[in-house]
């Protein structure tokens, strides 16, 4: 089993690539290698066209796995936060929500994709939306600062699942929501899938079982679990994609 910092290298190294190339796979785990594919893969997790059209070029790189700001019901004035924002996709979609009184906070642990940000922030002339370099586990969020915190197939990555959550429910305010589309397993993987680096960035490795990962979100103090959404991941044998909602 790798180490906790050696994943994160590998993580690190992955989106980087990923962001340069300006192409998807990651979680996607499949062919991303056309704005058309990309199109395609963000109608099937729910995105509209129009949601597609409004988010600047270049932010969507179909990594995730679902649309956590459908359900979000954001309103004008709400403080976000994206955990794991890479380009900007959702954090952009967020900003429109939230209005001129509302901020949105992306965090994102690699240089790349944070460069990517800015510059998708800065050519459409964003004002209330901010980037910032954190690892998920130790998020740069002050506390009790958010309303929302959204996420989108970016805390399977995380070696340390507990501290995310008890991260997130640190810097949420009281009956803040988070509201988040990942991997879980729906039985565990064989030891040789979990040793697999591509499968690790393509969201699988780094899963772990649906109901252990309910109970994380049960002990960093969240209620209201609703489960939204579920369809089948990649190797759906064993990967279940999930879009969910929990209280503070």
């Amino acid at each position: 089993m790798k180490q906790s910092e050696d994943i994160k290298k590998i993580i690190k190294k992955s989106y980087g690539d990923i962001a340069q190339s300006s192409g998807g796979c990651g979680c996607s785990s499949c062919g991303c290698d056309s704005n058309q594919s990309v199109q395609r893969q963000s109608g099937q997790m729910g995105y509209s066209q129009d949601e597609m059209k409004q988010a600047p070029s270049g932010s969507n790189l179909g990594l995730g796995c679902g649309n956590p700001v459908a359900i979000a019901s954001l309103k004008e004035g709400d403080v976000v936060v994206d955990l794991g924002s890479g380009a900007g996709f959702d954090a952009f979609l967020a900003s429109s929500k939230v209005g001129k009184t509302g901020k949105v906070i992306g965090v994102d642990m690699t240089d790349e994709m944070l460069e990517k940000a800015r510059e998708n922030a800065k050519r459409g002339n964003y004002s209330n939306i901010e980037f910032r370099k954190g690892d998920i586990e130790d998020l740069p969020i002050e506390d009790g600062s958010a309303d929302v915190i959204i996420s989108n197939c970016v805390i399977n990555l995380a070696p340390d699942k507990r501290k995310v959550f008890q991260e997130a429910y640190r810097v949420l305010k009281p009956g803040g929501r988070l509201m988040a589309s990942d991997v879980v397993l729906i039985q565990p993987l064989p030891e040789e899938l979990k040793r697999d680096e591509e499968l690790l960035v393509g969201c699988v490795s780094g899963a772990i079982l649906k109901q252990d990962y309910l109970r994380l979100l049960e002990k960093a103090g969240f209620t209201h679990t609703t489960i939204h959404k579920e369809t089948p991941a990649f190797l759906p044998d064993y990967g279940l994609s999930i879009t969910y909602s929990v209280v503070k």
